[in-house]
């Protein structure tokens, strides 16, 4: 404990005899620039989301994989990304029909399970919804043959008013 608190030690020098407050004040903002500019450059260092495997690899945290299908892996993007998790996607060619691996951090495991359960979930309500196109045009023939029975009935009411 104590030695974390002498590593975040900050060291303020200025020269001159005698110090306002304006001069202090300067020079704790440039300290604090300097701070940001240190933390923005490690936030840039290190990737989030979706990344290559190398990326992940260099992050020094154990790697784990599970397999996807490729019609799946833009909904499985979706999902991964309102997770936070940190994923590769590698396709794997040596086989017919291409398998793809998606690439995670082991610390990631859990939250990538619970993350999986809610994709399946949703997919698995998707198939159960019936088609909107298909309603749609179920619907749309019947609009079609009534239109045609109408036409039909105008057709004999015009017949035998004449």
């Amino acid at each position: 404990m104590q030695d974390e608190i002498n590593e975040k030690t900050i060291v303020l020098s200025i020269r001159g005899a005698k110090i306002t407050a304006r001069i202090l004040q300067k020079a704790i903002k440039a300290i604090l620039a300097e701070i940001q500019k240190g933390l923005a450059k490690k936030q840039q260092t290190i990737p989030h989301g979706k990344q290559t495997l190398k990326q992940l690899m260099r992050q020094n945290a154990g790697v784990s994989n599970i397999e996807i299908t490729g019609d799946n892996i833009k909904a499985f993007e979706h999902t991964a990304k309102k997770y936070g998790i940190d994923f590769a996607l590698k396709k794997d060619v040596s086989e017919v029909p291409p398998r793809y691996l998606v690439f995670f951090k082991g610390r990631d495991a859990d939250v990538l399970m619970s993350a999986f359960k809610e994709f399946s979930a949703k997919k698995l309500t998707q198939e159960q919804k019936p088609s909107l196109r298909k309603a749609l045009s179920v619907f749309k023939e019947a609009a079609q043959q009534k239109n045609a029975e109408r036409a039909k009935v105008r057709n004999k009411d015009r017949r035998i008013e004449r």
